[in-house]
């Protein structure tokens, strides 16, 4: 895996210097040969616009001044002037509560990256980006990455009522399936 990232462009954003470098310095362990970096998500949308430079994947925080990374996604997925609304986004936050990782998807991020960061979690969202890319899907209210991640069957017309139908033991022994079927 020494050459995974070779051809891979990186934007990190982050308004924590130490923080762009950290996850700088681990693209760079894996042979990221552009890894660029900015400031906070208007930053970001500048050198998106109006630079040379065309990342592959963007990384970025969700909490920064002015423009914080949900911003930058929802302008990336949606805004007049996006350069590409298909470009990958990782959002890194310290905050995981369900609700969090729920607003970071429901507005297209394609991964969410929890801090504190470790070389591993950053190439595994990667490589989830790179060798499992989900397909994007419009609708009237969301354009993005299909939040679905895994196909499940249902009996009816609406999958979200077949779901609330199902006991919390149902639910636990597909779990137990899906846990076992992935490991082996």
């Amino acid at each position: 895996m020494s050459d995974y990232l070779k051809n891979i462009k990186v934007l990190v954003v982050d308004d924590n210097p130490f923080m762009r470098t950290i996850v700088r310095r681990v693209l760079n362990q894996f042979n990221a040969l552009e890894v660029r970096e900015a400031k906070d998500g208007a930053d970001a949308m500048d050198a998106l616009t109006m630079g040379d430079f065309k990342p592959d994947i963007i990384i970025a925080d969700w909490m920064m001044d002015p423009l914080d990374g949900l911003e930058l996604t929802r302008w990336i997925r949606t805004g007049d002037d996006t350069p590409d609304p298909f470009l990958p986004v990782i959002m890194m936050s310290a905050h995981s509560e369900r609700g969090r990782v729920t607003e970071a998807r429901d507005a297209g991020v394609n991964e969410f990256l929890v801090k504190p960061l470790s070389a591993k979690s950053i190439m595994k969202r990667i490589q989830t980006i790179i060798e499992h890319p989900r397909p994007f899907v419009r609708t009237d209210h969301y354009f993005g990455p299909d939040r679905r991640r895994h196909d499940k069957p249902f009996l009816g017309q609406e999958r979200r009522n077949d779901y609330d139908l199902k006991t919390d033991e149902q639910l636990a022994e597909e779990a137990k399936v899906g846990i076992s079927a992935a490991v082996s």
